[in-house]
């Protein structure tokens, strides 16, 4: 008996690509939706600005609003301010979670997971809900309106220490072991061994850092008061308020110029971003 012939399998096919379609076009519409500000951004900085809101392919083109963003405001200073916040609060991160990742991954202490279920608390409770204990602990030691002050409050980061810890469990304790064997103590054990297999998520876990913390607003702008600690966020707000005037082609050329390093990091280790999160995944 000869089998009868269905039209399954195009069916099939065609239903695959329409759904392949679907999420391809729906993948771009979303893309284009993210980028659409910072497109926009681009346009208006490049142009004079009376083509901030004329989309015109023969518009001509000009760095003078970078020239006046720069001038308008103490870029440098912000620029500085931010450096040294990052560069304080991402260090201090690596220090105290590397320390507390160590002890909660290898501690055999009955008292470790009640522990490690307390630090785990802090990844469910939002920053912005503890700026006014914050601001009168600031207050209390005399460091408000200092870049320390604006960085104090995250030197312990809940996350960082899970994702280290997870990290740290996946090393072999035969390596450990054998380090002891050789003579190791503690504290080379920690620095020889744990630290350098652990050095995606380092990385992971610094770009993440780096770039919250650079694009941190409400806490700085809580605890600034000045030009000389504002980071770059608060600066560009100051800049940007209606007390200067709007002038959108400068504003998005102060943008793109407070954006800058972020992108230009992105573009550059892209592929070592993309690759430390993913032998950096938890487990």
């Amino acid at each position: 008996m000869s089998a009868i012939p269905t039209s399954s399998g195009p069916v099939r096919r065609g239903g695959l690509d329409l759904g392949h379609w679907l999420e391809t076009a729906a993948a771009w519409l979303l893309a284009i939706i993210w980028a659409a500000p910072l497109l926009y951004a681009v346009w208006a900085a490049f142009h004079p600005t009376g083509y901030a809101a004329r989309f015109e392919l023969t518009a001509p083109l000009t760095l003078n609003n970078f020239v006046a963003a720069w001038h308008a405001a103490p870029f440098p200073r912000y620029f500085l301010n931010t450096v040294l916040l990052v560069t304080f609060v991402t260090g201090a991160q690596f220090v105290l979670c590397t320390l507390a990742a160590f002890v909660f991954a290898r501690s055999r202490s009955r008292w470790m997971g009640l522990l490690f279920a307390l630090v785990l608390v802090q990844l469910m409770i939002m920053p912005d809900m503890l700026i006014v204990e914050n601001y009168r602990t600031m207050r209390a030691l005399g460091l408000v309106d200092t870049i320390f002050a604006i960085g104090l409050p995250y030197v312990a980061s809940g996350f960082g220490i899970f994702l280290l810890r997870q990290t740290f469990m996946q090393v072999p304790k035969e390596l450990e072991d054998a380090a002891r064997v050789e003579g190791c103590g503690t504290w080379a054990i920690l620095w020889k061994v744990y630290v350098p297999l652990a050095r995606p998520t380092y990385l992971a876990y610094g770009l993440t850092s780096v770039a919250y913390h650079w694009n941190n607003f409400l806490w700085p702008l809580v605890i600034t008061n000045t030009v000389n600690t504002r980071p770059l966020t608060v600066g560009l707000a100051v800049f940007a308020s209606t007390d200067q005037g709007i002038d959108w082609a400068i504003i998005s050329a102060a943008t793109l110029l407070t954006a800058a390093p972020l992108l230009l990091s992105f573009l550059l280790f892209q592929r070592q971003f993309v690759q430390s999160f993913m032998r950096a995944g938890i487990r």
